[in-house]
């Protein structure tokens, strides 16, 4: 009984380790800026007047508000909260004004950035010490709350006030980056600097981006356990509706897909999972589409009244490219219909090409150039920023490392993060880094290593251990993979005295003694 009540114990423990159980890599360990900052960046804040640039996605993982957090911390003063498109409640519609106000419990001002100004005046910053920014985007150049954040930083080296940005991740990943980028002539708050359209960076590393430019006093509070290759889903969070039209993540991932036709009549509907237009023939059009090799996407023809077109049904988050299914969408509308193509004059820039980031693309479809060869029109300004965002981004990707003892441990077999989110390598190469000894019995597939008199037993395919004659109860297990019996790298050097460590943005295990 004694062993089961401890093997209880212990299991509720191990979900409350950094490193239990969630999804993501050892997704515990992932933490948002907003969290970072209370545990570990605290001291940009302590003792000072806090202004707070936010909106109802500024939450923690547990969905506790950054504005109730702050209020909440006695050594810190909220003085002011400033509110994006949408206003801090996120409930305007679209390009609509919104006014400043007090808020009624707090008594602070509610500034209100979408409104008689963009930017925050000198009085909005007056009194403030740090200007902290906690809003989620969605990953689109022309989702404006990145632009909020440009101006921001704009207003904040201009009045002398240091910038931290307590970053999110960029629901899309990191890795797909695509869509021509923003010359300079057609550069909005719909378009704030050159990007592409999707340009695979999160809020923090756009800062550093945008800071090329402004010289901002700047901090990046940056997330635990988040790397390029996750996805919003693979975060374990919570989606929270971060503006009218994009109520969950079909609406984010949909946006860069179908919301690129202004002034064209190429539309779209039902939160971005539709795009089409009069004098399209539906069928022929989702033949097209899909026909066309796009990743992670079918296309299914649906009528909307005297419009035909095709609903996005998104099969793979992770390789759906929302820029460039957007880009063929529009060229095979236009071989279908000839819709017009709206031209910016040099007093006028039209609302498409404030979208586009350049009129090129009018010209091209135009020209009746297929999408492919539109691709490879912008390809080498893409390829261009692709080189330069190096410079701006915080997190990594690429294979797992190893350290024990600060020395890095070769394996013959990848370490991985498997389903329950615990990265598994080799056997025998972790024990004999941690100066271990162990022995396997063929038998019973049994595990058991030896360091400085402790001892611990596991046994494949089995969630159950034994650590120093006490049954413990893993969220994982063993496996025999690729001829090599993988363990999980923490429980097993925990087991035997070592103290371990996941930075899910390097991607590194870190080992170190007692």
């Amino acid at each position: 009984m004694r062993r089961l009540m401890f093997a209880a114990v212990f299991a509720a423990l191990m979900l409350l380790l950094p490193w239990g159980g969630g999804a993501g890599a050892e997704a515990a360990a992932f933490k948002l800026g907003n969290e970072r900052l209370v545990d570990e960046y605290h001291h940009l804040i302590a003792g000072k007047r806090v202004g707070l640039v936010t909106n109802q996605s500024g939450v923690n993982t547990r969905g506790e508000s950054t504005i109730d957090v702050l209020v909440r911390d006695k050594t810190v003063q909220l003085v002011a909260l400033y509110g994006p498109e949408h206003g801090i409640d996120g409930q305007a519609k679209a390009g609509a004004y919104v006014e400043s106000y007090v808020h009624p419990t707090l008594r602070i001002p509610v500034y209100s950035l979408y409104g008689q100004t963009r930017m925050p005046t000198a009085e909005m910053l007056r009194g403030v010490d740090v200007l902290l920014f906690d809003v989620q985007d969605i990953g689109a150049r022309s989702y404006t709350y990145m632009s909020t954040l440009n101006y921001c930083m704009v207003a904040a080296k201009q009045h002398q006030v240091p910038v931290v940005v307590l970053d999110r991740p960029n629901p899309l990943g990191g890795v797909i980056v695509d869509g021509p980028v923003m010359e300079d002539r057609f550069i909005t708050f719909v378009g704030v600097d050159n990007l592409p359209m999707s340009h695979g960076m999160t809020a923090g590393e756009l800062a550093r981006f945008f800071n090329r430019k402004i010289g901002a006093d700047l901090t990046v509070v940056p997330m635990a356990g988040y790397t390029r290759s996750m996805i919003f889903q693979d975060t374990g969070l919570n989606w929270v509706q971060t503006s009218p039209n994009i109520p969950d993540l079909e609406a984010v991932f949909g946006y860069g897909a179908t919301g690129l036709g202004e002034g064209t009549g190429i539309f779209q509907a039902d939160k971005f999972r539709w795009i089409g237009g009069k004098g399209i023939d539906a069928q022929k059009y989702a033949r097209m589409l899909n026909q066309a090799g796009l990743p992670g996407v079918d296309f299914v023809p649906e009528t909307r009244g005297e419009a035909g077109g095709v609903r996005l049904n998104i099969v793979d988050y992770h390789t759906f490219n929302p820029a460039r299914t957007g880009i063929y969408a529009l060229a095979y509308a236009r071989a279908l219909n000839g819709f017009s193509v709206p031209k910016s004059s040099a007093n006028n820039i039209v609302m498409f090409d404030k979208i586009m980031g350049t009129d090129k693309i009018g010209q091209y479809l135009e020209q009746g150039l297929s999408p492919q060869q539109i691709e490879a029109n912008y390809a080498p300004g893409l390829n261009r920023f692709k080189a330069e965002r190096e410079k701006y981004l915080i997190y990594g990707s690429g294979p797992i490392k190893v350290l024990v003892y600060g020395r890095p441990v070769s394996f013959d077999v990848e370490p991985y993060i498997d389903s329950n989110s615990r990265v598994m390598v080799p056997l025998r190469a972790i024990v004999e880094a941690l100066g271990a000894q162990v022995d396997w019995d063929t038998r019973t597939k049994r595990i058991t290593i030896t360091r400085e008199g402790k001892k611990s037993v596991f046994t494949v395919g089995s969630t159950t251990a034994v650590f120093e004659n006490r049954t413990v109860i893993l969220d994982t297990r063993p496996v025999i993979r690729d001829g090599r019996t993988m363990v999980p790298a923490r429980f097993v050097a925990e087991s035997v005295g070592a103290k371990v460590h996941w930075d899910g943005g390097l991607r590194t295990v870190t080992v170190e003694g007692s």
